[in-house]
């Protein structure tokens, strides 16, 4: 098998099946009746947004994190953050009695068996448009709709390569314990460039040697950063010397089966 294809094989397989999204589509749908009866009137919107809704979700094999961020837009803009996740716990509390239910500021979460929801409380004002919780007791602004215009944006003219290659990175992420908060690494990702790049081989490869170490980061994140690179660097070595089973297996220890 080659590089290309060994990473088009994983970056196919780094996506919900077709079980896991009528799974989740029932769930929503399930939410989306049960807000509405539960605040009759109280909420301005309810919707998904983040990852599952730009196609960058990974499936929880692949990321044990890996949840739906969903919205709930209040029409009362009088109260402070807490109050409105307080409201939300009482819901879920109410309707998912049985499943796990938290706060992780400033979200709340749930936890069904096949995937975990991200619950945000949000409120809307004509001076600064959507605000959700800052984590910190105060608001900030949002717009839950931008970066998934402009990643769209870039994918278009990347030969919608871009998507597959943060699935893949994202992965990797997610195998070396997290160094990196994953919605600020596709942000990055997004604003790279990747002149030259012509397949998904190019992007992965490009992405990790863009990589520039930070003395910032923890050294863990370091050491993890500096192993992807070589690894990356030792494949390009193995290709170029046509040596194809040498170059794959230093691949999967990068990208894992």
């Amino acid at each position: 098998m080659s590089v290309l294809s060994y990473l088009q094989q994983r970056a196919s397989a780094a996506v919900l099946n077709g079980a896991e999204k009528t799974s989740i589509s029932r769930s929503i749908a399930t939410l989306k009746t049960r807000l509405d009866a539960y605040f009759e009137g109280d909420l301005e919107d309810h919707f998904q947004f983040g990852s599952s809704t730009r196609g960058t979700i990974l499936p929880r094999d692949f990321d044990e994190r890996s949840d739906i961020d969903y919205m709930i837009v209040f029409r009362d803009t009088n109260s402070t953050p807490q109050t409105y996740l307080d409201r939300l716990r009482r819901f879920f509390q109410t309707y998912y009695g049985r499943s796990e239910v938290y706060q992780s500021s400033p979200t709340i979460v749930l936890e069904l068996n096949h995937i975990k929801f991200d619950l945000v409380p949000a409120t809307r004002s004509w001076w600064d448009g959507t605000r959700i919780p800052d984590g910190r007791g105060s608001w900030q602004a949002t717009n839950p709709t931008e970066f998934s215009k402009k990643l769209e944006g870039r994918n278009m003219d990347c030969g919608s390569l871009l998507k597959p290659a943060i699935r893949l990175v994202k992965y990797w992420n997610a195998a070396n314990r997290f160094p990196f908060d994953s919605y600020e690494l596709e942000q990055w990702i997004v604003g790279c460039s990747y002149w030259g790049a012509s397949n998904l081989r190019d992007y992965v490869f490009a992405i990790f040697q863009k990589f520039d170490i930070d003395r910032g980061w923890s050294l863990d994140a370091q050491t993890r950063v500096k192993r992807a690179k070589q690894l990356v660097g030792n494949v390009i070595e193995f290709e170029r010397q046509q040596q194809t089973a040498r170059a794959e297996t230093e691949l999967r220890k990068l990208i894992p089966e």
